[in-house]
């Protein structure tokens, strides 16, 4: 450095014989560190179950684009989105963005809504330079060791100019709280990807800002040359993360010290050019930042964010920022904390409290700075670092501090606007708090040099706050590991990889035995293995350790209700509705769990209150519609099926249903139509052919109800009723060219056999099967089987027919129907 005029020039410290020791202790931590978050970064064990090669990620996408001449990334946008009214709405995309998540899609192209910086400052450059891509992962590793070198680099000349008395112990504390916190947040990414990338490249460039701001104060031969890089690199970082923004005022420091120190000649017009120069390329690049986002979104102001695809929520409705959001924010990320516990890993992320209207949620796993991470509570200290300093030294200093702690302010204030929050912005803010912290140690030390007892409880304080970081740090990674495992299971068991995903949900409770979240998605895994009752296990494990588990209640009871534990199934789901009563599916659970009970009005009530909160859903309507079938309100039925066809018209069950319903008024012509349509869009529905074969026969159309039958008979030869229906068909047509007996006896007979001969209708068709052959005393002796099975069930109309076919059995005469409608 340039060290000649503003500020007095300090020795090395006295009690270091040799300065490059220093430095290589430093920079021997310095690439530590670095080397452990590129352990992190890429580690030798993978977690992703698919890592997409280099050329197909974001950024690299966004190159080809660049150098194909568009802004648009190179890569199709799914052709089904043009034809949604609305692409953004999460329910309508969802079947279509799976390879377009996180993209903004704006008049049929996909655009990247990430700061474009990385890809103009790196992606591009390597690509142009090797022939190859650049991967995530290795830009992410870049950019950190760009990041925190600069960081270092500026808290050892913050220590060599104004703390030369102060042991190197100081800066490699500093140093190390960084590379801890840094470290950490990679760790809770789990994995690299596009959001790292430009969260980092936000970190490195908001550094090197920092660096040619320190540069211009103390540095007074070339002060323009070093702001305009300060410049130009918080410009990139603004590329990086908008979000950044207002922490562009730090480069107004060095114009500000200047403009200050008027007594100085010339003071006013090296503040001009000073001036002149922090706003320069910063302005550019915020030009050209408009100008890119006007020719992609015809908004100067518009980053693609509203034209976003990611499956979470609707950002064309969303209100992004507002001060509704402050408090829970600030909460959030600075006094949040979490939930101990006496067994390994003895933490886990604490409930959030309620989230203010129209928030979108917080994630991370972990806020709470103040709490969790007490080693920034050194910052306390940094009003001591300009005591007992001479004038124009503390002013220069006071002037940098300034400036980092605006970055923080501005920054960390932006975010706690934000609807949104998650441990991963803190890159925006936390390494400028932590560079503070670490003065304050530098400060502190200084200070108490006159104190040697203060001084030593002043380190043991701050050892504790470093100890107690890194524990935390330490708990928290081995539950983030858990959570990896957890999350690579849940994306395997998306790909239909159930095995797999088994195998990562045990290798996260090998970790964290106690997770809820594990045991729930383990029972998910065994469920669609066909394991039920495992997976009932591992629901209740997962609600035992978590009582207000509403999602795992919810399985639990939907599990049970499949092995016909409906009373148990009933209790689980109210627990569900209970706790997240504006959740629909519980509500449409519980209401299939009650309607399987035979409690239709209760069931009724909460197909309703599904239908309230998910008004869209046509599967909701056409359940709705059964249980006004059952309890007779066909009217109010055929409104809810045709509710459900107008939501989806391909939807067959309902359109069988609603056949069903119009059969049952009389509306023949209407059913049939009906049914037509559920067999065109599902052919194999072997019900709808049984349906419609009735609704042929109940027409005089006995050829088309015999076509009817024999579909559904070859396409479920399980199915009782349409063997029943084609039987009795063939063995009791008044037609004889239709009847045929002994078809009709070996269709009766595999229909007897199918339920043993314990079903009344089944013996009936039988015994009047055995009639149209002639063999009467086997029709008279099955027929008598069924009047023994019906004698039980006091149904008159069934009770005269057995009568009248045993009379005539017994007087060796067949039955045949003088009208269908009998």
């Amino acid at each position: 450095m340039d060290e000649t005029s503003d500020t007095p020039k300090i020795s090395p410290p006295k009690g270091d014989k040799n300065a490059r020791i220093s430095a290589a202790v430093l920079g021997a931590l310095c690439a530590l560190v670095i080397g452990a978050y590129a352990w992190f970064a890429d580690p030798p064990f993978s977690l992703e179950p698919k890592s997409p090669p280099a050329e197909n990620s974001y950024y690299n996408l966004l190159v080809q684009g660049f150098r194909a001449g568009q802004l648009n990334l190179n890569k199709a946008a799914p052709p089904e989105l043009a034809r949604l009214a609305n692409p953004y709405n999460p329910a309508a995309n969802a079947a279509y963005i799976g390879n377009a998540y996180d993209m903004s899609y704006y008049r049929g192209k996909l655009y990247l809504y990430f700061g474009v910086s990385p890809a103009l400052v790196l992606f591009w450059p390597y690509t142009t330079l090797t022939g190859h891509y650049l991967s995530d992962t290795d830009a992410v590793v870049i950019f950190f060791a760009a990041g925190f070198l600069a960081a270092a680099g500026l808290l050892y000349a913050i220590w060599r100019r104004y703390f030369p008395e102060v042991s190197i112990w100081a800066p490699a504390a500093g140093m190390l709280m960084l590379g801890l916190a840094m470290l950490t947040e990679k760790i809770l990414s789990l994995w690299c990807n596009v959001y790292e990338v430009a969260t980092v490249a936000g970190f490195a460039f908001t550094m090197l800002a920092l660096a040619g701001i320190w540069r211009a104060l103390h540095a007074p031969k070339r002060p323009v040359t070093w702001l305009l890089l300060a410049s130009l690199a918080y410009g990139l970082a603004v590329g990086s993360r908008p979000s950044l923004l207002f922490g562009i005022i730090i480069l107004l420091a060095p114009a500000g010290r200047a403009w200050a120190s008027h007594r100085e000649p010339g003071s006013r017009r090296r503040a001009g050019c000073l001036l002149a120069a922090a706003a320069g390329p910063a302005m550019l690049v915020g030009l050209g930042l408009m100008v890119y986002n006007s020719l992609r979104f015809q908004n100067p102001f518009e980053f693609g964010w509203h034209y976003q695809l990611n499956g979470d929520y609707q950002p064309t409705t969303a209100r992004p920022f507002s001060l509704h959001y402050l408090w829970f924010n600030a909460r959030f990320y600075f006094f949040g904390s979490v939930a101990w516990s006496a067994r390994f890993p003895f933490l886990h992320a604490a409930s959030l409290p309620p989230l203010p209207t129209g928030y979108d949620g917080a994630g991370g796993p972990y806020g709470g700075i103040l709490s969790n991470y007490p080693l920034v509570w050194p910052v306390l200290a940094v009003p001591w670092v300009w005591k007992n300093r001479p004038a124009e030294a503390a002013a220069i200093l006071r002037w940098f501090v300034a400036a980092i702690f605006l970055l923080f302010l501005l920054c960390a204030l932006t975010l706690c606007l934000f609807f949104t929050a998650g441990g991963h912005y803190e890159s925006d803010f936390l390494p400028a708090l932590l560079l503070l912290a670490a003065v304050g140690i530098l400060g502190c030390e200084r200070a108490l040099a006159g104190s040697p007892l203060w001084r030593r409880l002043a380190r043991g304080g701050w050892c504790l706050l470093f100890a107690y970081s890194a524990a935390f740090n330490l708990f928290a990674c081995v539950e983030l590991r858990a959570n990896a495992h957890h999350l690579t299971a849940n994306s395997l068991l998306a790909h239909g990889a159930v095995d797999d995903a088994i195998h990562q949900y045990h290798e996260a409770l090998a970790l964290w035995p106690d997770s809820p979240n594990a045991h729930a998605g383990l029972g998910n895994a065994l469920f669609h293995k066909g394991d039920l009752e495992a997976a009932i296990a591992e629901y209740q494990k997962a609600v035992a350790l978590k009582p207000d588990f509403a999602g795992a209640f919810n399985n639990l009871g939907y599990c049970l209700l499949q092995t016909g534990r409906v009373d148990e199934a009933i209790a689980q789901y109210r627990k569900a509705v209970a706790l997240q009563p504006q959740w629909a599916p519980s509500h449409s659970g519980l209401a299939t769990a009650l309607f399987q009970k035979g409690r239709l009005d209760e069931a009724i009530v909460q197909f309703q209150a599904a239908q309230a909160l998910q008004p869209d859903s046509a599967d909701t309507c056409e359940r709705l519609g059964d249980a006004l079938f059952r309890k007779g309100r066909l009217p109010d039925a055929i409104h809810q099926y045709q509710k459900a066809l107008a939501i989806d018209p391909d939807f067959a069950q309902a359109h069988n249903n609603l056949g069903y319903c119009l059969f049952q008024m009389g509306r023949l012509d209407e059913a049939i139509a009906q049914y037509q349509k559920a067999v065109e869009l599902q052919p194999r529905f072997a019900a709808a052919y049984n349906n419609l074969g009735k609704a042929f026969r109940q027409k005089n159309l006995p050829s088309d109800a015999l076509a009817s039958f024999q579909k559904a008979v070859t396409l479920d030869p399980q199915s009782l009723p349409p063997q029943i229906n084609l039987a009795w068909m063939l063995a009791t047509w008044p037609d004889p060219s239709i009847r045929n007996g002994p078809r009709a006896v070996a269709l009766a007979q595999q229909a007897s056999q199918l339920t043993q001969d314990k079903d009344a209708s089944a013996l009936r068709t039988l015994a009047a099967a055995y009639a149209e052959t002639g063999q009467f005393e086997q029709a008279i002796a099955t027929e008598q089987k069924a009047v023994g099975l019906n004698s039980s069930s006091g149904d008159p109309a069934s009770a005269k027919m057995d009568r009248q076919l045993l009379a005539l059995f017994e007087a060796h005469q067949p039955y045949h129907e003088t009208s269908v409608n009998q």
